[in-house]
């Protein structure tokens, strides 16, 4: 069978034939349709994750929609290289499949569940949103953000603040919820005092940037915050702006501010896993934030250097999902079909 294999740590895979799953005990194999590429599944391909490098060769990806060989439709959460998803065929435990709900279509889940379930963990599990808190979500311009700011509306946040760079994805937050932005351009004091304005009443932060944009936004608030001593929780997720941060000493001991990390290692497998299922169950209620952009598995190298539009993601489809795709339609036209029937008895 083929897979995307990655023989040397930065250096984009190549389309190449690898061995057949064999299962091991407990483990089943399912036939991939679509899989997502996004900065985890680069990052495990680079060698650069915090978790460490896998030994080469490698397949990427980290999760998957699949078909099982009885039919069913099925998310495969957290694969990790060197067996990852973007494979024809995976082997992977029974236990960890996710059955998605009926009429989904899987290129789309591919495309979505990666940044939905960030936000929706660090929301739910990490950040502990109440109804009628302020979020400030920072990089809510990238698709993590777009859905945090999405989702932190739909679970009851009394208002919603989006910070980023790209003006025109920032002004579109508002269609996904935002009531202010925060644009990061600008001298350093006119962000950190836009950030007073916007989000000095925030309750809780979900930070996708961290380095210097995650130094004005807390410099900001507790400059121009009413109550010192009322909670701040900043959950951090992200650090497209930088791995580091100047966190003074002072700003933890004049307010109440609570840091903690939302990640791989932060939580438990079972209450990841309990967080997937509820997320997936939404899927079918939830408008999309991000558009896939499907290629074949068979151009991997090439797209995996392709630069990407804002609010998109590439979505690797094997020759299976094309078979899928048109059982679908064929199922689709007989249902209709057969409601006609039914209403012309």
């Amino acid at each position: 069978m083929y897979a995307a294999v990655v023989h040397a740590l930065g250096e984009p895979p190549r389309y190449a034939t690898v061995p057949e799953p064999a299962p091991a005990a407990g483990e089943v194999v399912v036939e991939v349709l679509a899989a997502a590429l996004y900065p985890l599944v680069r990052s495990f391909a680079s060698g650069g994750h915090y978790t460490g490098a896998a030994a080469l060769p490698l397949v990427p990806g980290f999760d998957a929609v699949a078909r099982t060989a009885g039919g069913e439709l099925v998310y495969v959460p957290g694969l990790e290289p060197p067996h990852g998803t973007m494979a024809e065929r995976i082997a992977v435990p029974a236990t960890a499949l996710m059955q998605l709900p009926d009429g989904l279509d899987p290129v789309a889940v591919a495309a979505a569940v990666n940044p939905a379930s960030s936000a929706w963990i660090a929301l739910r599990e990490r950040g502990r949103l109440r109804t009628g808190e302020s979020v400030l979500v920072l990089g809510a311009t990238g698709n993590a953000g777009r859905a945090a700011v999405r989702l932190a509306r739909d679970q009851g946040a009394g208002s919603v603040v989006a910070a980023g760079r790209d003006p025109e994805a920032l002004r579109r937050t508002g269609e996904l919820g935002a009531d202010r932005t925060v644009p990061l351009t600008g001298p350093d004091e006119d962000v950190a005092a836009a950030f007073g304005a916007a989000a000095a009443e925030a309750d809780l932060v979900l930070d996708y940037l961290w380095d210097r944009p995650a130094e004005l936004a807390l410099d900001g608030i507790l400059r121009h915050r009413t109550d010192l001593a009322r909670p701040l929780r900043w959950v951090q997720v992200g650090s497209a702006a930088g791995a580091d941060m100047t966190l003074p000493s002072a700003w933890l001991r004049k307010a109440d501010v609570h840091v903690c990390g939302s990640g791989l290692g932060s939580i438990s497998g079972a209450r990841r896993n309990a967080c997937l299922r509820e997320l997936l169950d939404r899927l079918p209620s939830l408008e999309p934030t991000t558009e896939p952009v499907t290629v074949p598995l068979a151009d991997v190298e090439t797209a995996w250097q392709a630069p990407v539009r804002p609010g998109t993601r590439i979505v690797f489809t094997t020759p299976a999902a094309e078979t899928d795709r048109a059982a679908g339609t064929r199922r689709r036209a007989a249902s209709a079909e057969g409601a006609g029937a039914r209403e012309t008895v």
